[in-house]
């Protein structure tokens, strides 16, 4: 017997039982549909972090008290040592670093905006140093970024984020508008491009506003985040040196103790958040794994049934000159194609599903083109491994008793 005529025989023992095997493959169906979504959802947001969260520039990275803290102990330890960050670090790095072309700070705080009967609750409202705006990518949808000398003056004008507009500006231009801002009337001068949301979270609810404005408003006793930017982007690791060793100087530490301040990269930003979807990855790997195994115990399970349920046709077979390979195979290529229909199944109801939580849901998409080959490469594996018991028991049946069997 040739690989079609087994395959063809296989295909019709299929369908002459149709309802059987789909009852058959629910478990692999659910278990390849679940693993092909949820890579879909993790890699929708792997590519959405790349290009917007993590997306500080070319060339830039900032300096943090805390920076990026993965457990309990390390935060701990940081709340413990690491010291606040001052304007006049900001400034000493950019009067003694000869490798960093921009450097500039920002601080944050949080209130509630009201304008008639419209209130937005906790707002960010971000005091900087104008040359933020040039180094981080704010692009300007109306009016104009702050300018230094409103920092300088303490000038009440502000930046502001579109849905600030849009919630307290409806049909109204913004600009030159009044802003009230913990009492005092800021002028809006600026309004940025709209970036959209992450999970649900808006990234347009922001004010921008000089950050020695910022001071009179909330104190100052904030640590600031210094933003630089390397003269030369693609030797970024130079710069973070010498502004670790400008810092290190004015903090007065020893060779021997850490930095009481952290860096924060691009690269970083995505290797922290690819090591976390790689874990979330991994358990719902194991767990929807176990779906698959009952997927292919079941396989087996139906194939021995299908092997008693043939015994006599097995007899006849073998009577006419088929040996104990060609029946192997066919039963093993059955194993395999009900395996893989029950992949291709799988693979359907996972970009269906990966779609409508586009379509319905904050969470970012992205259907995996190494999903269809894989899935089909694991169920070929499971066919094999669950279905070659049944294949070898139905090829060593003696052919005389097969013949007798009713």
């Amino acid at each position: 017997m040739n690989l079609g005529e087994a395959t063809r025989l296989a295909v019709e023992s299929i369908w002459a039982n149709r309802l059987r095997s789909f009852l058959t493959l629910l478990g692999v169906i659910i278990g390849i549909a679940a693993i092909i979504a949820t890579a879909a959802v993790i890699q929708g947001l792997n590519v959405y972090v790349s290009e917007k969260l993590s997306n500080l520039g070319k060339g830039v990275f900032t300096v943090q008290r805390f920076g990026l803290i993965t457990n309990r102990q390390d935060f701990l330890d940081a709340v413990r040592r690491n010291r606040r960050l001052l304007p006049a670090d900001g400034r000493a790095i950019a009067q003694h670093c000869t490798t960093v072309r921009e450097v500039a700070w920002e601080t944050h705080a949080s209130t509630d905006l009201k304008r008639g009967l419209e209130e937005i609750r906790d707002v960010d409202i971000g005091g900087i140093t104008p040359a933020i705006l040039a180094i981080e990518p704010y692009d300007v949808a109306d009016g104009r970024i702050l300018a230094e000398h409103e920092q300088e003056g303490a000038v009440p004008v502000c930046f502001v984020g579109n849905d600030i507009v849009d919630r307290l500006y409806p049909g109204v231009d913004p600009i030159g508008k009044p802003l009230r801002i913990k009492g005092l009337d800021v002028t809006i001068v600026g309004v940025a491009k709209k970036k959209g949301s992450f999970l649900g979270f808006s990234q347009d609810t922001f004010v921008k506003i000089p950050f020695s404005l910022h001071q009179k408003l909330f104190g100052g006793h904030r640590s600031i985040n210094i933003s630089v930017q390397a003269a030369d982007p693609d030797d970024m690791e130079s710069s973070i040196e010498e502004v670790r060793g400008v810092l290190r100087a004015r903090h007065h530490l020893a060779p021997r103790h850490a930095d009481d301040f952290s860096f924060v990269t691009s690269e970083g930003i995505n290797s922290l958040w690819r090591n976390l979807t790689a874990t979330i990855f991994s358990v719902a790997l194991f767990v929807v794994g176990i779906s698959l195994v009952v997927g292919g115990i079941v396989i087996m399970n139906i194939m021995l049934v299908s092997v008693v349920e043939r015994t006599r046709e097995i007899g006849v077979r073998k009577a006419v000159g088929a040996r104990q390979r060609d029946i192997e195979q066919q039963f093993l290529i059955e194993a395999v194609l009900l395996s893989c229909l029950g992949g291709l199944i799988g693979i359907l109801l996972a970009y269906g599903i990966a779609t409508l939580v586009a379509a319905n849901t904050p969470l970012p998409t992205s259907f995996p083109v190494w999903a269809p080959p894989a899935a089909f490469l694991i169920c070929a594996g499971i066919g094999v491994f669950f279905g070659i018991h049944p294949a070898r028991r139905a090829a060593r049946l003696d052919p005389i008793e097969a013949l007798r069997s009713e």
